[in-house]
């Protein structure tokens, strides 16, 4: 099977292993909304962006879009559109899409808590590129950049990434 296996810090996907930036939390069975940590589970890729102004389109067996300025993602429990994309101009809180570092130069949607969202179960748990060895992340789990391109490109529709809990 073509799954990806979290483990902690490290990550195996087809024989090979990789670094990987997970929550500042570490990873939790309880996901909360700004938690900072990682849910564990069996999670599936869905869609995605990247930055045309900056690299190709990755191949991925999934959507990848351009992102543009007024590309953002819900994060506000209390709207009717939390966990999903929305544009700018957006009143609630939200994260940009299109950033200044090169965090969501390539960015995976998952499958938790999205397409429906519970409220304050956790947004934009995304697959990314990351600010460096060990830099955590929010709740995403964050790859080298070239590592995140030669992961997509032998991902398959049944793959999945499984996140195992810490013990």
């Amino acid at each position: 099977m073509r799954d990806l296996v979290v483990t902690g810090h490290r990550a195996r996907f087809l024989g090979r292993q990789f670094p990987v930036a997970i929550g500042r939390n570490g990873i939790t069975t309880d996901k909360r909304e700004g938690d900072g940590a990682t849910p564990a589970g069996v999670w599936r890729l869905m869609e995605g962006g990247y930055r045309a102004d900056r690299l190709a389109r990755p191949d991925a067996p999934f959507p990848l879009y351009p992102t543009g300025p007024r590309d953002l993602w819900s994060d506000a429990p209390d709207a009717p559109d939390y966990n999903h994309l929305v544009r700018a101009p957006y009143a609630p809180s939200h994260e940009r899409l299109r950033r200044a570092d090169p965090l969501y130069d390539v960015f995976v949607v998952t499958d938790w808590n999205w397409p429906e969202a519970t409220p304050g179960k956790g947004s934009a748990i995304f697959v990314h590129c990351w600010r460096g060895p060990l830099r955590p992340t929010a709740g995403c789990l964050a790859f080298r950049p070239e590592h995140l391109r030669w992961i997509l490109d032998r991902w398959t529709p049944r793959s999945r990434v499984i996140v195992r809990p810490q013990s």
